[in-house]
Order: structure tokens, then C-alpha cells, then sequence
């Protein structure tokens, strides 16, 4: 198969090297360092165990236009970039293109295909004016969950921290031809890549996590240990996800873990620096629409109070206004 990847980042560049490795037609869609990186010497993988996998024939291009239609379109970008290549992204659709949606958060896909009274939303927090909704059809969406935890360490060298499963899912739930073969593809790249049913359910108990540890070290410098050993942080961690349980029952979510049980998963990872830290400590914007603000608004759509949510989403707004302009006059 014939992959384009879309943001050739940590988790861009373990599935691409992973997939090239495999036998799969990959290029990365990439700029600047990192593009010239790949282009003269490929891309290589940092495995747990301290070995290195070297995709050196993948090719790496900027214009998506020069990659020309693909299979599938991984979308490995972080949520507020979506809008940033849209006006490029079509040159990589043929009539049966995939685009696999890799991102952290709520989608701006949600409520596509979903059925019943919410079918006609759409999030204007992670989608504004349904610009994206309006450039990629339904049709051609595959949700996704991404598990693996991994980091660039340099232009054209990812190390991958734990984990290699990629769940998968139709919009409407449906277990479809183009899916199993996708599926099979990851499998042969050695990735965990099953097939959900409700892939928006499997959604949320990440997201359940992400929009409470994420934006809670951001703000305190801590790591998910950190977090859910302190006890003040921990209530706080779970007052949120008890707020987000209630409004994502309401949209027919079923979690098959207890808070607790989410919480305990976290701190299990250990002295893990979330990714929203991660992107303040290195000057860049926080994913902070998809991880809570869309959450807020899902609240607002299923008139459900969201105090602790809205509490913390406001002081980490305010930060990352400030660390925008530090030399504003106070």
C-alpha cells in the first residue's frame, strides 16, 4: 500500500519507518531540518530495547503535490495544525483514499456518522466554521487511538518510549474491507492495530486522561506520577473525569474502566513528562482546544456543568497567553 505521512513527527516517524520496513510504499511529508534529514539519510527508530531500525530508502517530500494521491493518508499532526495543510492535503486523495485520523483529543470527525440527535454538530472548538469538516469528506475517515508514547530526539530520529498499538475504527462502527486491510498492514509493520466498534468510546478513556493530567502538569511542572501520587492533584484529576463521564454518557460513550482504575493506569507510567509539558517547556502551542476547551463545549451541547473543567481550562488558556507574549507591558 501507498502511505503518505502527514506530520512526520515522533508518532509520524515510528509508524512510516515501521511500514517502510515492512514492505510499504511510505513518503513523509515534512519541512526544513527534518526534511532534509530524511531526504539524505532516511529515518531511524530508537527501540525500547536500546536497538535501532533504519528505513534509509523512504522517500521525503514538502509539496504533497510531488507525492501525488495515495492508499492512506496518516494525519500524525497535533489538532490545531489540521487547518495549516488543508489547502495542500487534497493533492494526496486518489477515489478510494483513506485518511486515518492519528491525532490527540476530540476530533473535529466526532459527531460524523454518529447517529441521533447529535449527527448535525459540529465542534467549533476544534473546527471552526466546519472548515475542516468541509475539506475532508466522511467518507474517507478512519478514526484512530494512538497509544505508543515517543519523542524526536533530533530531525529524522525518533525514540519510542513504550507502547505499539494503534486502534482503529469506521465512523459508523462497521467492520469493513478497507479497514481489515488496513489493520493487516499495521500488523505486518508489527504494531497492535484491532478494530473497534465504538472507537469513539475508546477515544475517551484516553482523552478521560489527557484532559486532566495534561493540563494539570502543564501548569505545576509535574510528571503523572507526580500527579497521582499527590493527593490534592489526584481529586482534581478525578473530579474532572467524573465531569466528563456525565456529559460523554449522554452521547452514548460506555467506559469499561473506573476512574480509579484510569487514574492508577497513569501513574503506572511513571515519571512521564505529558505532551502538553513537553510542547511548553519547548516554546510551542498547546493542544489545548482538543484536549479540554472541545471537552467545555461538549459540556455546553449536553448541558452539563463543567466547574472543574472550566477552572483549569482557564488559568492554562491564560498561561499559554502569557508564554505567547512575554514581553507584553503588565
Amino acid at each position: 500500500m501507498k502511505f503518505a505521512i502527514v506530520g512526520a513527527g515522533a508518532i509520524g516517524g515510528l509508524l512510516g519507518t515501521r511500514l517502510a520496513l515492512a514492505g510499504e510504499e511510505v513518503v513523509f511529508i515534512a519541512r526544513n531540518q527534518n526534511l532534509a534529514a530524511i531526504q539524505q539519510r532516511g529515518f531511524r527508530l530508537l527501540l525500547e530495547d536500546g536497538s535501532e531500525a533504519h528505513a534509509s530508502q523512504v522517500r521525503a517530500v514538502q509539496d504533497m503535490a510531488e507525492a501525488g494521491p495515495q492508499d492512506v493518508v496518516l494525519l500524525t499532526l497535533k489538532a490545531h495544525q489540521v487547518r495549516e495543510v488543508l489547502p495542500e492535503l487534497r493533492a494526496l486523495f486518489g477515489p478510494h483514499t483513506l485518511l486515518v485520523s492519528m491525532i490527540n483529543g476530540l476530533p473535529w470527525w466526532y459527531f460524523q456518522k454518529l447517529g441521533g440527535a447529535f449527527e448535525a454538530k459540529h465542534l467549533d472548538s476544534v473546527d471552526p466554521g466546519g472548515l475542516i469538516a468541509g475539506q475532508i469528506e466522511a467518507e474517507r475517515i478512519i478514526g484512530s487511538v494512538v497509544y505508543p508514547a515517543a519523542e524526536l530526539v533530533e530531525p529524522g530520529l525518533v525514540r519510542l518510549i513504550e507502547g505499539n498499538r494503534f486502534s482503529l475504527g469506521e465512523l459508523d462502527g462497521s467492520r469493513s474491507p478497507r479497514i481489515e486491510a488496513l489493520s493487516q498492514a499495521l500488523m505486518r509493520a508489527g504494531f497492535k492495530a484491532p478494530v473497534s466498534k465504538d472507537i469513539r468510546s475508546e477515544l475517551w478513556v484516553k482523552l478521560w486522561g489527557n484532559l486532566c493530567f495534561n493540563p494539570i502538569s502543564a501548569l505545576t511542572g509535574a510528571t503523572l506520577e507526580d500527579i497521582c501520587r499527590f493527593a490534592p492533584t489526584a481529586e482534581l484529576a478525578a473530579a474532572m473525569m467524573a465531569e466528563a463521564q456525565t456529559l460523554a454518557e449522554k452521547l452514548g460513550v460506555n467506559f469499561k474502566v473506573s476512574i480509579a482504575q484510569r487514574i492508577a493506569g497513569a501513574e503506572a507510567v511513571g515519571a512521564h513528562k505529558t505532551s502538553m509539558l513537553q510542547d511548553l517547556e519547548r516554546g510551542r502551542a498547546l493542544e489545548l482546544e482538543a484536549l479540554v476547551g472541545a471537552v467545555l463545549e461538549l459540556g455546553r451541547i449536553t448541558a452539563t456543568p463543567t466547574p472543574h473543567i472550566a477552572a483549569i481550562y482557564a488559568v492554562t488558556a491564560l498561561l499559554a497567553q502569557t508564554r505567547a507574549t512575554p514581553n507584553k507591558p503588565r
